[in-house]
């Protein structure tokens, strides 16, 4: 008999990564029931279910769906009141919140957790975020209580699986547990190579431009370089981010795929300057067979191979440090150093195939 597998994730206010990973679970279940502690359309993927959403939806729908901010305190309470019945076994999609479902249901609970929460654990996420001393006051008691819930549900987890090795050393440090790593699924069949288009004097940073992903460090770096760098995205670190470029930095904006995509194909290489949970960018850049300069921390340990589809920059406790060796590894580097074709084929080792073969290993693995 068929088993009835359930998920569930945290929100969907806007598509980005996490919900591709909801996406492809529900490809590979798509009898699954999706539920959410609210939702609106813009943030449901195409094709994807109608989502089950909690009485915090009605809420949502008070605010305009403007914001879901001012509830976020009342998010562990819908997802505890989930109504999970008949599930065999319930899948977690979690960033914040969500293992509370596990406090809903008696079933077998596999939590695909794409970080604990990093606000919560790591004073320096909020650093900046609280909105005044009564904000940070408020965000900081959030983050006691997001701890206590994350630990609460830890040991309820049947099994827990991270996106990334960093994520499951984070897991190990703060929850407990172990967790196996299955890399999320990147969408190699909608980035590809063009092996007659010839590469362009220019490096690409892209991406949302908000300060953890540190794209000030990307353009400070070209700046000292002299080196042509275009910024495809926007984000509230915008305005700054156009303060501090020189004139070999160049905006894009928000760019369509196809503009997305000719661009990581003429690139000689993506930037990836902050630490990232796992970081898809890269791995669709490499899909392209662009190599990589990136922040030797994060995610990026797990995608690229140094010396193969791309080169790390050392970690530093200084900024100024890590500026100049991105300008250094700018400077310094070759296009005839990397084979198009070997990136590609390493890229396609995080295809979305193999994310749903091995999230269904799991899942049998727990069904025993």
């Amino acid at each position: 008999m068929t088993p009835n597998i359930t998920l569930v994730h945290e929100r969907f206010t806007e598509v980005a990564g996490s919900e591709h990973v909801v996406e492809q679970l529900s490809v590979q279940w798509p009898a699954a029931p999706v539920h959410v502690a609210l939702a609106r359309p813009s943030g449901v993927p195409a094709g994807l279910n109608p989502p089950e959403t909690t009485w915090l939806d009605h809420l949502y729908r008070l605010l305009g769906r403007r914001t879901y901010a001012p509830l976020t305190p009342l998010m562990p309470s819908a997802f505890r009141g989930m109504r999970l019945d008949g599930a065999d076994v319930v899948v977690i999609s979690h960033h914040a919140f969500a293992t509370q479902a596990a406090f809903a249901t008696s079933a077998p609970t596999v939590a695909y957790v794409h970080s604990p929460a990093r606000w919560a654990w790591e004073t320096s996420m909020r650093s900046g975020e609280g909105g005044g001393r009564l904000g940070a006051s408020a965000l900081r008691a959030l983050a006691s209580a997001a701890r206590r819930d994350e630990l609460a549900a830890a040991p309820r987890l049947t099994a827990i699986v991270a996106n990334s090795t960093a994520v499951a050393d984070r897991i190990r440090r703060w929850w407990d547990r172990d967790a196996v790593v299955v890399h999320p699924p990147v969408d190699t069949e909608a980035f590809t190579p063009d092996p007659g288009l010839p590469r362009e004097d220019f490096f690409l940073l892209a991406g949302r431009l908000v300060p953890y992903k540190r794209p000030d460090v990307a353009i400070r770096a070209a700046n000292l370089a002299g080196a042509p760098l275009v910024v495809v995205g926007d984000g509230r670190s915008a305005d700054l981010c156009r303060k501090l470029a020189g004139p070999t930095v160049r905006f894009a904006g928000r760019v369509p795929h196809a503009d997305l995509l000719d661009l990581q194909r003429r690139a000689r290489a993506l930037l990836m300057p902050g630490v990232e949970d796992f970081g898809i960018v890269p791995v669709e850049a490499m899909a392209c067979g662009t190599p990589v300069i990136a922040l030797g921390a994060g995610g990026v340990l797990d995608t690229v191979l140094p010396g193969v589809t791309g080169q790390f920059v050392a970690a530093s406790a200084s900024d100024e440090s890590v500026v100049e060796s991105f300008a250094t590894a700018l400077s310094e580097f070759e296009d005839a150093d990397y084979d198009r074709v070997r990136i590609r084929r390493h890229a396609e080792g995080f295809s979305r195939p193999i994310f749903r073969r091995r999230m269904q290993e799991v899942v049998d693995g727990v069904l025993g």
